[in-house]
């Protein structure tokens, strides 16, 4: 067997075993936690029905990129008919998380925390930090969730060492979360202070939420669906994951070896997307840089974003960046759940000139960016339903990350040998 076959079989075993943890600590994880999920949505739901806020908040670069997609997907929901909900991000720019939790956070609020799970576990935890913020929000009489141990009321601890795979779990738990809350909404006598309506009928949504129609009266009943929902929801991902890492396994290896040769010549990730997906690319480069590679997140600066949206237009938000940081040697990884995204295909065409290797992890059916192969590598997790897609695609570039940095991967001169 040649060498580079060789290599080929060793990093598919890589993304065998990397598929294999994924699932069974998803698997662990939702069905350890499914019901208290079911009953945090509840209480979710009584907060937001007062007047309460979310406010995340975190203490790493990590940290920041959940705390800002949890804040987008309740203050922009995908889902047509649910609610905008008020959600606040407090990330580390702002100053010590319980600086700013002390500041912003009332009583009706809903604090969730991320991160602080070193600084827990070694014992010095940093002053101000995530476990202070914590106390501070229960101090206010905030309902507090986090997903390390930091004092919080509800602990959500994912069942694995590995930060990624914890990353992508907790993803999963809080699209849940902001899913299913909107149920309680239909169930106005299930909420604290409000009086219970006939049973309705669920109409266009009941094929979604069958439960809907359940007397409001009567709690148990909606919880026990909510809990069942969570898991098939649970199980849709893992689904997902095995589709996105199984059927671009080729692209992914590819990628991964020529992502690796740009680390090795010294270039860099430029990483971009709008939305939940701009959240993606900010993990991606926080994993980047933590592994010791230079990567730039394209939407990190909203300075810069809103003067090119200004003067010149959104489509160019990512170009005009491109053009500024990207040189011949770099790599460009889009996200993009639709692949249509004009401002992505417009940077994705500006980085080939500039002869950038690029990567494009795209949901639906590829769109623009796969059917046109507007991108070197292009990875299509095949779905329509939004948060999944996200989440697939976070395990997409982990495994990218992870792989370029792997011994398992040789460089591509050695695979020419």
């Amino acid at each position: 067997m040649s060498r580079s076959s060789l290599a080929n079989d060793r990093t598919a075993a890589h993304l065998e075993r990397m598929l294999a943890a994924r699932t069974a600590a998803n698997r662990s994880f939702f069905d350890a936690e499914a019901g208290r999920l079911a009953r945090v949505c509840h209480l979710m739901a009584e907060r937001f029905a007062r007047g309460g806020r979310l406010v995340a908040f975190g203490d790493s670069p990590a940290a920041r990129s959940d705390v800002r997609h949890v804040a987008v997907e309740f203050v922009h929901p995908v889902i047509v008919g649910k609610r905008a909900l008020p959600a606040i991000g407090l990330a580390g720019e702002g100053g010590p998380p319980a600086e700013q939790v002390a500041l912003i956070a009332r009583g009706d609020d809903i604090a969730m925390a991320f991160g602080g799970a070193g600084a827990a576990a070694s014992g010095r935890a940093a002053p101000g930090g995530v476990s202070d913020a914590v106390a501070v929000a229960r101090e206010r009489g905030c309902l507090t969730i986090a997903f390390s141990r930091s004092g919080a009321e509800w602990e959500f601890l994912p069942p694995s060492d590995d930060p990624s795979i914890r990353q992508e779990l907790v993803e999963t738990l809080y699209h849940v979360l902001w899913e299913l809350v909107h149920v309680f909404f239909e169930h106005r006598g299930l909420l604290q202070g409000r009086d219970p309506r006939p049973t309705h009928d669920s109409g266009a949504s009941s094929f979604l939420y069958p439960f809907l129609a359940e007397q409001e009266s009567e709690l148990d009943p909606v919880l026990d669906d909510v809990r069942r929902s969570a898991l098939m929801k649970a199980q849709e991902i893992s689904a997902l994951r095995a589709q996105t890492l199984e059927d671009n396994r080729e692209q992914l290896i590819a990628a991964a070896e020529e992502l690796r040769d740009v680390f090795a010549a010294g270039g860099k990730l430029l990483a971009l997307g709008n939305g939940g997906s701009a959240t993606d690319a900010m993990d991606l480069v926080a994993d980047c840089r933590a592994a010791g590679h230079a990567a730039i997140d394209l939407t990190e600066d909203p300075s810069i974003i809103t003067a090119i949206a200004n003067d010149i237009g959104v489509d160019a938000i990512f170009a005009r960046q491109v053009i500024a940081y990207g040189v011949t040697g770099d790599a460009a990884i889009a996200l993009s759940t639709s692949g249509n995204s004009t401002n992505l295909i417009a940077a994705l065409e500006e980085a080939r000139r500039r002869r950038l290797m690029t990567v494009a992890l795209v949901g639906y059916d590829g769109g623009r960016i796969g059917a046109e192969a507007l991108a070197d590598h292009v990875i299509v997790t095949r779905s329509e339903h939004i948060p999944r897609i996200q989440e697939a695609q976070a395990t997409a570039y982990h495994a990218l990350v992870e792989l370029a940095g792997s011994r398992e991967l040789p460089a591509s001169g050695e695979l020419s040998q």
